[in-house]
């Protein structure tokens, strides 16, 4: 797998991407981050000329789900598609019972454009994705900008909502 992503990339028509966390520092403790391997995104089918869009696929960790990780990544991933590689499209199939990945697009504002039936073989047989797509001009001012707006504002409502002891 690693072979055959690593040649996509030099062709050009895929960018695979590990995900890493730092965890903090546990007091009371020397202070040392620990950096995890927790999952993995790739941008792949890369298509240039007039069409200029990719798909975005991604795994995380079980025991780091829920943290926002995946949400920045995809963020991160995006804006790279869109403002250095000049594309106009990213795209996301996830299959329907995947609960915790339609959370992150929901998240992040991408559009859903319906089922996709028998998209992708997985577990020996053909399985139905939900597709998903956003475009640049979208997202102006990047998709991590606005993911970071988005938490900022979640993070405010908590704390309006909350009273003292």
């Amino acid at each position: 797998m690693v072979r055959m992503l690593r040649a996509q990339a030099r062709a050009g028509i895929c960018l695979p991407f590990v995900v890493t966390y730092t965890e903090p520092p546990a007091p009371p403790g020397p202070r040392v981050e620990i950096e995890r391997l927790v999952g993995q995104l790739t941008v792949s089918g890369i298509t240039l000329g007039s069409a200029r869009w990719a798909q975005i696929g991604y795994w995380v960790d079980q025991a780091y789900a829920g943290r926002g990780i995946m949400p920045t990544a995809v963020a991160l991933a995006a804006d790279h598609c869109f403002f250095v590689l000049g594309l106009h499209r990213i795209e996301i199939n996830i299959r329907p019972e995947n609960a915790a990945s339609l959370r992150v697009v929901e998240k992040l504002g991408f559009r859903p454009e319906g089922l996709r039936p028998r998209y992708l073989h997985i577990d020996g047989d053909w399985r139905d994705h939900l597709a998903f797509a956003l475009n640049a001009e979208e997202v102006p001012e990047g998709l991590l900008n606005r993911w970071r707006r988005t938490q900022a504002a979640a993070q405010s409502q908590r704390g309006s909502n909350t009273s003292p002891g």
